[in-house]
């Protein structure tokens, strides 16, 4: 319905302008008003006719401008009073719209003839109380038609002024034929001059195309500055009308920009003596509000030649008088120098280099900048560290992103010599740009050569190694606790890196390292419970290690995936910790972050613990169990438990846990907050327990010497959990399968339920469970005395004594009934695979 009303209303309007211009140009309406141009500069005023119309009859005025040649039309309202009203949601001068009373302007007519006032561009429709934007004629003519079907019209419904202005402003050079708006401008017959739009500064026409080719002798430049711009914004694309400009003669030129909207301080270079810049603005029906642009040229050998970045390695940015950009080429390095160079510098010059690192998915890069040669004048009465005149200034952060170039990081002048005072200090970038901005100013000085160096930025907190690999140390002299994480963590590391974090303790303390984040990436993972090694990561990885003041290591674990490693800490007396991150050349994950806190030494048991020998048997259990474990103490960064186990020799140990509920998961998200370690096969790092122990799992492990380390660490951010309980036993490796003495020399039990180890013979008694399949009951020949209740070693010893021969055999003989008796238990879990036999002589024999 709109549309077909405003197709209507539009012929409807084309066929009373039809009348309307047949019937005025014949007959000249009372109302009429014509203003004709004798030569020369004529200006004037115009104003609404007095009208009594008690009728309401439909009344028509037109006011016709006519300039002379060489001249156009400049019409501009100074009241507007019009009492139509334009329906809801009409732009301004749209159709259809004021319906009682209103203005319709034509600024695009060659003459006033007839046929030419019919079929030149509607400039729309107007009424309320904004003003019709001002109008020059695109010809020589311009005919505004006011209607109204009011009672009465007052001579101030609408003012305005008009004035003849001379035409040639708009002819900037040799007209194109057959063009309306193309020129060519030539330097041999003007260097310098004025850019406008076919109308500025009235609104400018649709649909129309303007080609203005400028032409300069070899060696010239041109710089074209806009004093004013305002087009219609389409979008940042510029898709309705916009201001193109060809680095070049003609169209297939690179593109220097394409501009819409509304553009300030837009000054252009061309890169030689060519340049084409194309006018180009829609065919539409609604109209424009906007005056379109004026400009400034000017060719001239002065501006600055280019070839100081052409010959190092830079790419000139175009439409800048001497604006680079120079790109990494992954650590690549080079140089940059002032204009000119070797030369002194030109006066009155801005230049500005962009030297931009390697920033994506896998790399990300920093520039350091170190001055060979610099040389810019103060001035004679200038105060130190001012520039008054010439300087460079120098952005570290980015701040070009944003055009806060008022924010720079240091600004830089003077004369600097290779010995003291030195050339200005080094330079590193806080990500992967920097921006030089260097203004020269007044004076003349010998200007600047600076070495950029592209170096890969990792992002990590601490001492960097000084050769830029990614190394970095942490020092409890410099600072007592802090943070370290992955490289350019939350991102993703980047791929082939290998990194190291050295922690270094005083003599008198210990580090501690707590992960708050985990994820490093393992596509073929497939862990063990607890295992964390080269079986298990073979992709990417992290590593960690005591380190000894003689230099030597002590192996702790590697870990990938999501299974995050416990707490770590320095043992008394140690050096520290050193990490590791290693990584392939495929996939990435996000990495880790942990922190560390340099904290006075422990005793060697940490805050409980122990030593645990001269027995055959006992047991070992989390603090304060069977109650929950508790957090460390406020403002510690952890809470340490350290046992150390020693059998006779020729023995070895088998540790059963009985209950284990320590926070966590071993292979879902590992032991961030609390975990056990157990040290049981020598050489090879510990095993990592934490989770839950279900009453059917069989959590035993034999080790592979007479002594067993357990290491029980608690972090600040623990919450607790119900602890564990674990029985040690001294036992012998059974030989063929078969324990000495048969099952009463297995301690009851099958050697093949335990591991492969035979238990002591009062084990049966002892009322502990030595190992995962032993008998929940005791044997009958146990008798209920005090003697063997619990974990009386000395009674258990004491009964099998007294029983000589003949117990030993009853006991024998209860046990092979047993055995017949009871369905043969499963058999247990896999016990995390021992290192290889080559990768364990391999090993040093590292020891702290």
């Amino acid at each position: 319905m709109a549309a077909a009303y405003w197709l209507n209303s539009l012929g409807c309007l084309s066929l009373s302008l039809i009348c309307l211009f047949t019937t005025t140009l014949q007959t000249t309406n009372e109302c009429d008003r014509t203003f004709v141009s004798r030569g020369g500069t004529t200006n004037g005023t115009f104003h609404a006719p007095e009208l009594i119309n008690p009728g309401n009859h439909s009344r028509q005025c037109l006011y016709t401008f006519l300039a002379a040649p060489g001249q156009r039309v400049l019409v501009q309202f100074r009241t507007f009073e019009l009492r139509g009203k334009p329906p809801d949601g009409a732009a301004v001068g749209e159709l259809p719209a004021c319906m009682h009373e209103y203005m319709d302007i034509y600024s695009e007519m060659a003459s006033l003839e007839t046929v030419e006032l019919v079929n030149s561009a509607f400039g729309g429709r107007y009424c309320g109380p904004i003003p019709p934007r001002r109008r020059v004629s695109l010809h020589r003519a311009v005919a505004l038609s006011f209607y109204t079907d009011k009672m009465y019209t007052p001579p101030t419904l609408f003012t305005g002024n008009y004035e003849f202005i001379n035409a040639s402003d708009f002819e900037v050079g040799t007209p194109v034929p057959n063009t309306m708006c193309s020129f060519v401008i030539e330097a041999n017959k003007r260097r310098r001059g004025l850019l406008l739009s076919p109308t500025y500064p009235g609104i400018y026409p649709k649909d129309i195309t303007c080609n203005y080719m400028f032409s300069g002798q070899p060696g010239q430049r041109i710089r074209l500055e806009f004093r004013d711009f305002d087009l219609f914004f389409g979008g940042p694309h510029c898709p309705f009308d916009w201001v193109r400009v060809y680095d070049g003669p003609d169209n297939t030129s690179a593109v220097i920009g394409t501009y819409c909207g509304q553009q300030r301080n837009l000054v252009l270079y061309s890169s030689d003596e060519r340049l084409l810049v194309t006018f180009f603005t829609l065919p539409r029906s609604a109209s424009t509000q906007n005056r379109g642009f004026k400009a400034i040229f000017e060719f001239s050998e002065s501006f600055v030649k280019l070839d100081f970045i052409s010959k190092h390695d830079a790419e000139h940015i175009r439409g800048s008088e001497c604006d680079q950009k120079i790109l990494s080429k992954k650590e690549s390095t080079g140089f940059v120098y002032h204009p000119n160079y070797p030369f002194p510098y030109i006066q009155k010059v801005v230049c500005r280099y962009f030297i931009y690192g390697m920033q994506d998915s896998q790399n990300l890069e920093r520039v350091r900048l170190e001055f060979q040669n610099f040389s810019i004048p103060r001035g004679f009465k200038a105060k130190p560290d001012t520039c008054p005149d010439g300087y460079l200034k120098v952005y570290l952060r980015g701040q070009e992103a944003t055009d806060s170039y008022d924010k720079h990081d240091a600004e830089l002048c003077g004369e600097g010599v290779s010995g003291p005072p030195a050339f200005p200090p080094p330079l590193v970038s806080d990500g992967p740009r920097l921006v030089m901005v260097f203004s020269s100013g007044e004076l003349q000085g010998r200007g600047f050569k600076a070495k950029y160096t592209f170096e890969t930025e990792y992002r990590v907190p601490g001492t960097a190694a000084p050769g830029g690999e990614c190394a970095f140390t942490y020092r409890s002299e410099a600072k007592k606790r802090g943070e370290f994480n992955s490289p350019r963590y939350p991102s993703n590391y980047p791929s082939r890196t290998n990194c190291t974090y050295t922690l270094d303790a005083t003599p008198n303390e210990q580090v501690t390292v707590v992960f708050d984040h985990f994820k490093v990436r393992a596509d073929s993972w497939n862990a063990t419970a607890g295992l964390y090694g080269g079986a298990t990561c073979s992709e990417d990885w992290v590593e960690a290690w005591w380190t000894g003041r003689e230099g030597s290591r002590v192996p702790l674990g590697r870990w990938c995936g999501p299974a995050t490693p416990g707490p770590l800490q320095s043992p008394r007396g140690a050096a520290g910790l050193l990490l590791a991150l290693h990584t392939d050349a495929d996939s990435v994950a996000s990495g880790f972050k942990a922190r560390y806190v340099f904290e006075p030494a422990k005793s060697i048991f940490g805050d409980c613990g122990g030593n645990m020998s001269g027995a055959e048997w006992g047991v070992v259990t989390s603090p304060r169990f069977p109650l929950p474990y508790e957090q460390p103490a406020r403002g510690a960064a952890s809470r340490v438990c350290n046992w150390f186990v020693t059998a006779r020799p020729g023995k070895r140990l088998l540790l059963n846990f009985e209950h284990f509920a320590v926070e966590g998961h071993l292979t879902e998200r590992g032991c961030p907050a609390a975990v056990l370690r157990l040290w049981y096969e020598s050489p090879g790092p510990p095993l990592e327990l934490c989770g839950e122990k279900a009453p059917s799992d069989r959590w035993q492990y034999l080790s592979s010497s007479n002594s067993i380390r357990l290491s029980f660490i608690i972090a600040d951010k623990a919450v607790g959990a119900g602890g564990w309980r674990a029985v040690w036993t001294e036992v012998t490796v059974a030989e063929g399968g078969e324990c000495a003495g048969g099952a009463g020399g297995a301690g009851g039990a099958d050697p093949g339920d335990c591991a492969g180890a035979c238990l002591p013979p009062a084990a049966a008694c002892s009322r502990l469970q030595h190992c995962a399949a032993m008998p929940p009951r005791r044997p009958p020949h146990c008798g209920s005395g005090a003697a063997v209740a619990g974990a009386g070693w000395g009674g258990a010893w004491w009964l099998a004594a007294a029983g000589g021969a003949t117990g030993c055999a009853a006991l024998g003989a209860w046990c092979r009934r047993r055995r017949r008796a009871r369905p043969r238990a499963p058999p247990p879990p896999p016990r995390p695979p021992p290192r290889a036999l080559a990768a364990r002589l391999a090993a040093p024999q590292d020891t702290v």
